[in-house]
């Protein structure tokens, strides 16, 4: 991403067709996800396919968020080869959904990662700076995620290297786009400290899953807190429009990392429940969602060379989206079932009116 794209004015890129099929499955992937994850909350819906619910996870960070940001990666390096990783996660996830065998979608999603690292050795070589190192970072999480999963090991086991994918992806980003910042020495120490713990975490959870995930917690959350302290958005929160709305949108999301890796530290490793529902969707829905919804008005436009006209409307997704998770995540600390049924039933339609309104504000340009 480019400093320019703080602004109101998307940048414009030419139409290119290659990247539509990966996007076509990115979202395809969404969808089924959202579906999977309302069936796993355990509204009383029949399915055709129940052993399929397992593909809820991997739907929602390879095929659907995996897919997207190499997408994006794809689109900045401007090579046609480049889109090949994408298109593999992409039909990873289209395996998964047609119910084929589970060691085809694994190498499929093993290969794009890796694709993605790929892209990311080419991207450093050319800048090697602080924030691409980070974001190089990211894709290896995701890589070493994949590669865990197909060896067997279940979700539980690897949601930590997937978790590490999207985080480190996330704050390199924020870290070149606060660059005017000049974060000085000792801030780039702290966060380099913030993720050095989470990593360690992430590998000691292998031999010690819940001393680990405890450690690797106390990482996200100060990654958490050091982009709430050091993050260019504390200072255009103080604007109008787009730019306030996407500060807020990160500010938020900052917040939810932060609670979610308290919540991962208190409780250490789990394998299923309510703990663990509540963790893993502070950071996936309430910190990696609420920053999609920020970056999106960036994001789609830079994707599909179109223009996206900001709308206030737009809060009302992030609304509904934090208003349900604390629904959620209150009723998953306190055992109410009922309170986690209709906070997750929200959190889907607050995601799916985001992809609606995204949809609606989006003016595609064939110049």
């Amino acid at each position: 991403m480019e400093l320019r794209q703080h602004t109101e004015q998307p940048v414009r890129h030419t139409l290119s067709p290659v990247r539509f099929p990966a996007l076509g499955l990115a979202m395809l992937a969404l969808l089924f996800a959202a579906w999977y994850g309302f069936i796993r909350l355990g509204w009383r819906v029949s399915t055709p396919r129940p052993e399929l619910l397992i593909a809820h996870g991997p739907l929602m960070i390879g095929g659907f968020l995996g897919t997207l940001i190499t997408v994006e990666r794809s689109v900045a390096l401007g090579r046609r080869v480049a889109y090949i990783p994408p298109l593999l996660t992409g039909l990873g996830a289209a395996a998964l959904i047609a119910g084929l065998p589970l060691g085809v979608v694994r190498v499929l999603l093993v290969l794009g990662s890796a694709g993605l690292v790929a892209i990311f050795a080419y991207i450093v070589r050319q800048h090697p700076t602080f924030y691409t190192l980070t974001m190089a970072g990211g894709a290896v999480a995701w890589f070493l995620g994949n590669v865990l999963w197909a060896a067997g090991l279940p979700v539980f086991r690897v949601v930590l290297w997937w978790m590490g994918f999207l985080v480190l992806t996330i704050a390199g980003e924020r870290l070149e786009l606060s660059r005017v910042m000049r974060i000085d020495r000792r801030g780039r120490a702290l966060f380099a400290v913030a993720v050095g713990v989470f990593v360690l975490g992430t590998v000691l959870s292998h031999a010690l899953f819940d001393v680990g995930s405890r450690v690797a917690g106390v990482g996200l959350a100060a990654t958490g807190l050091w982009l709430l302290r050091y993050d260019i958005a504390t200072r255009t929160v103080r604007r109008t429009g787009l730019t306030r709305f996407i500060a807020v949108c990160l500010l938020a999301g900052y917040a939810w990392l932060t609670i979610g890796g308290l919540m991962l530290a208190a409780f250490g490793g789990q394998v299923a429940g309510l703990l663990y529902d509540a963790i893993l969707h502070s950071i996936f829905l309430g910190f990696v969602f609420t920053v999609i919804f920020g970056h999106a008005p960036i994001i789609f436009p830079s994707v599909l060379g179109a223009r996206m006209d900001y709308h206030p409307r737009f809060y009302t997704h992030l609304a509904l989206l934090h208003v349900s998770l604390l629904l959620r995540v209150a009723a998953d600390l306190a055992g109410w079932v009922d309170g986690r049924l209709w906070g997750g039933l929200v959190n889907i339609i607050a995601v799916l009116l985001f992809v609606g309104s995204t949809g609606l504000a989006i003016k595609l340009r064939s110049d």
